[in-house]
């Protein structure tokens, strides 16, 4: 992503994207500061696409290990995983939560998958932000419904789908 990219829309909701120490050493300052940049950006284009109201995100990029003692410690699962929410709102109330996405998980998943860091780390975030809105994906049919959400909001944006490699997608 060029560092001269134009400044991200005002959202009207408060959103903070925060790359973890840790992130900051394995990626560098500057990496870390584009990463910030693009996914604020992208998230509030993709949130634009909601129907649901949204009082505040806040994002935290974090490592395997991080992640690991978040699960561990929130979910009762040893190791890493994708993505944690954790929501402060009641259900059909204004989207109010911090997530937290897991920079190692996504770095291995963006080069399988083909398409860049960021790119995956979008799908991550949004995935989160879907939680908060009241969607879920532990049993089939709910896991369908999610991930259709997430390519509609992707597409919409013109990322292009994300989870689904199979499917026609775009790079990033």
């Amino acid at each position: 992503m060029d560092e001269s990219a134009e400044l991200p829309p005002r959202p009207s909701f408060e959103l903070t994207v925060r790359c973890e120490r840790a992130v900051v050493g394995m990626l560098g300052a500057a990496a870390c500061a584009t990463l910030e940049h693009g996914l604020t950006h992208s998230l509030v284009r993709a949130c634009g696409q909601l129907a649901y109201p949204i009082h505040a995100i806040h994002i935290k990029v974090i490592d395997d290990t991080q992640m690991s003692s978040l699960h561990e410690q929130f979910s009762r699962v040893a190791g890493t995983t994708d993505v944690l929410t954790f929501p402060s709102n009641e259900c059909g109330a204004p989207v109010d939560a911090s997530i937290a996405i897991c920079c190692d998980v996504a770095a291995r998943a963006a080069i399988e998958r083909g398409h860049s860091l960021e790119r995956e780390l979008l799908l991550y975030a949004l995935h989160g932000v879907l939680h908060c809105a009241g969607y879920d994906d532990h049993d089939d049919e709910a896991h369908t419904r999610m991930h259709a959400e997430e390519d509609r909001i992707l597409e919409a944006i013109g990322v292009g789908r994300t989870f689904r490699a199979d499917t026609s997608s775009e790079n990033a």
